[in-house]
C-alpha cells in the first residue's frame, strides 16, 4: 500500500496565524511559510510579537476553536483514506492542532510542540526535529513505502522533493516560480486525481 503524505495549513486547515492574526488586528501576524523560507526566523518574529502585544495561548487557542477545516477537506480525507495510509506532516503544534484534527477524523498528525510559562504565554517552540517533513518521507521510504506528497509552501519543498513523487496545492506564485518541477493543482478533485495518477506510476510495494 502506498503512503500519501499532506500538509495540514493551507491544504486541510486555513492558516491558522493568518486567522489569529485577523482576529486580533495584528497584521505582522500574517507571514507564514509562503512568506518566509526561514521557519526559525519567522516562529522567533512570531514570538516577539505576541509577547509586545501581551496575547497568551488560550488567547490562540480560542480563535482556532472557532476555526473550520477548508470547504472540502473532510469528504477528500475520508474518501483519500479509504484507499491509502494517510500521515499529516506539519510545522504546527499540538496545542494549535487537536480541534482541527478532531473535526477531521483524527488522522495522524506529526507537529511540534509549544512552551508556556505560567502565566500562559508562549515562551519557546521545541521542534519534533529539524526538517521533520523530509526526515518522515525518509522513514516511510526506508520502511520500503511508496511515498507521495503534498503541500503549498516553501516549508513542504524538502517533503516534496523526498517522496517518490510531490505536488504542489495552491501555491503562491512565488513557490510556483521558484520550485517548478513539482505539479501544481489547485482543487481537491485535482489532488486527487494527481495522486492517483502518482501511485499508478510508482507501483505498489
Amino acid at each position: 500500500m502506498q503512503v500519501v503524505c499532506l500538509d495540514l495549513e493551507g491544504v486541510l486547515v486555513p492558516e491558522i496565524w493568518i486567522a489569529v492574526a485577523e482576529r486580533t488586528g495584528i497584521p505582522e501576524l500574517r507571514r507564514t511559510t509562503r512568506d518566509e523560507p526561514d521557519y526559525d526566523k519567522l516562529m522567533r518574529g512570531r514570538l516577539e510579537i505576541l509577547r509586545r502585544h501581551g496575547l497568551g495561548l488560550a488567547t490562540i487557542q480560542k480563535v482556532i476553536g472557532e476555526m473550520q477545516p477548508e470547504p472540502g477537506a473532510r469528504d477528500f480525507l475520508d474518501r483519500l483514506r479509504q484507499r491509502y495510509q494517510v500521515f499529516i506532516l506539519s510545522d504546527t503544534y499540538y496545542e494549535f492542532a487537536m480541534p482541527l484534527m478532531a473535526q477531521l477524523a483524527m488522522p495522524t498528525l506529526l507537529c511540534h510542540r509549544l512552551e508556556t510559562d505560567a502565566q500562559g504565554f508562549v515562551v519557546a517552540y521545541h521542534l519534533r526535529l529539524r526538517e521533520q517533513k523530509k526526515a518522515a518521507v525518509h522513514a516511510l521510504k526506508g520502511l520500503n513505502f511508496k511515498v507521495v506528497a503534498a503541500g503549498d509552501s516553501y516549508n513542504d519543498t524538502a517533503m516534496l522533493a523526498e517522496a517518490h513523487a510531490g505536488i504542489l496545492f495552491r501555491p503562491p506564485r512565488n513557490v510556483i516560480e521558484e520550485f517548478p518541477q513539482f505539479p501544481v493543482v489547485q482543487d481537491y478533485a485535482g489532488l486527487r486525481a494527481a495522486i492517483d495518477a502518482a501511485t499508478g506510476r510508482l507501483g505498489d510495494w
